[in-house]
């Protein structure tokens, strides 16, 4: 199945937007990637190789990279998004002029602005003017170094246009790589922001000595906060049951590949909020999302413990302690209502 005529420009190139990138050559679509740095874009195109972040992992010949926005964009049928939430907004008003009038914007972002408490397919609808079924979501249980090793994986395309989530899915379809389709936007992008959050709080129990009944207990009950908020802001329960949803949060729950749940196993083993940043390289979406999705909670009503609890902690508004104790301790009450 060729799909040469199909082409992507990933924006931009970090891991998981390489690994995209990767994923989606192997497919048959030809890609181009938008890096800052020119020796890193060099390197793509030349080498086949991105040295910031799999210095020793070959990418497909038909995968280029460009400092040019417009030159990426050009003639591109996909917009692949893979950059930090809280500078999306930001970054794609300067991209939004050189997008074609029928390319098909992929988020592949699991955050919520601070702020406005918007999720991507939001922002991204309001920076562009574009139609929601110009934009879809990629979602599910993605640690990008496995990706880039060829380990299989699998993630879920939610668009309200089927056809176009489909054509998403024939896109990034490999042996190795297999997309579901859906049209639940709203779940696809609440699984993915929650999970983030909840890997911090599995991090904090990990790094305080709490072993696997402990971490499990979190996961499950994170789970159930993140189907609260997402069924009360109209998402269907099955989807958070899904990919984007039990998987994602399983995945990086479980990972110390996890830049969440590292940047929690840091503060459970005692360092400050400056210290878990410095030791962390790379974005870690839930610190930033934990307060809006709180937000958002407040908003909708929605009881969100766990969440609460890691918010408060990220602002030192609760010693580690303290927080340690409210995440273990809830009020009996039945499992299910």
């Amino acid at each position: 199945m060729t799909q040469h005529h199909v082409r992507a420009a990933v924006f931009s190139a970090g891991s998981w937007g390489t690994a995209m990138g990767k994923v989606m050559a192997d497919a048959g679509t030809r890609v181009v990637m938008h890096a800052r740095r020119p020796e890193i874009a060099d390197a793509i195109t030349t080498t086949h190789r991105n040295p910031g972040y799999f210095p020793d992992i070959a990418l497909p010949d038909s995968v280029a990279a460009t400092t040019d926005p417009a030159a990426a964009l050009d003639g591109a049928d996909y917009l692949v998004l893979s950059i930090p939430a809280q500078s999306l907004r930001t970054n794609l008003a300067a991209w939004a002029p050189h997008i074609g009038p029928d390319t098909v914007v992929v988020s592949l972002m699991k955050g919520i602005e601070t702020g406005s408490g918007l999720r991507a397919n939001q922002i991204i609808a309001e920076v562009t003017g574009l139609p929601a079924d110009r934009i879809a979501v990629l979602s599910g249980p993605n640690l990008a170094g496995e990706i880039m090793a060829g380990q299989p994986a699998a993630a879920t395309v939610a668009c309200p246009d089927e056809t176009v989530a489909h054509r998403v899915q024939r896109a990034c379809h490999t042996p190795y790589f297999r997309p579901y389709t859906s049209t639940d936007v709203i779940g696809c992008e609440l699984g993915g922001a929650v999970k983030n959050v909840i890997a911090l709080a599995v991090g904090i129990a990990s790094g305080m000595g709490m072993g696997h009944n402990s971490q499990a207990m979190l996961i499950t009950r994170g789970l159930a906060e993140a189907n609260r908020l997402a069924v009360a802001m109209g998402a269907h329960p099955a989807t958070l049951a899904g990919l984007a949803g039990v998987g994602d949060l399983v995945a990086t729950c479980s990972s110390p590949l996890s830049r969440n749940r590292t940047f929690g196993t840091h503060l459970g083993e005692g360092m400050t909020m400056a210290e878990a940043t410095a030791a962390t390289r790379q974005t870690t979406e839930g610190v930033k999302s934990a307060a809006a999705i709180l937000a958002l909670a407040h908003a909708h009503g929605v009881e969100m413990p766990i969440t609460d609890v890691v918010s408060a902690l990220l602002n030192e508004k609760v010693t580690l302690t303290e927080a340690a104790a409210a995440l273990m301790q809830r009020p009996p009450k039945p499992e299910h209502h």
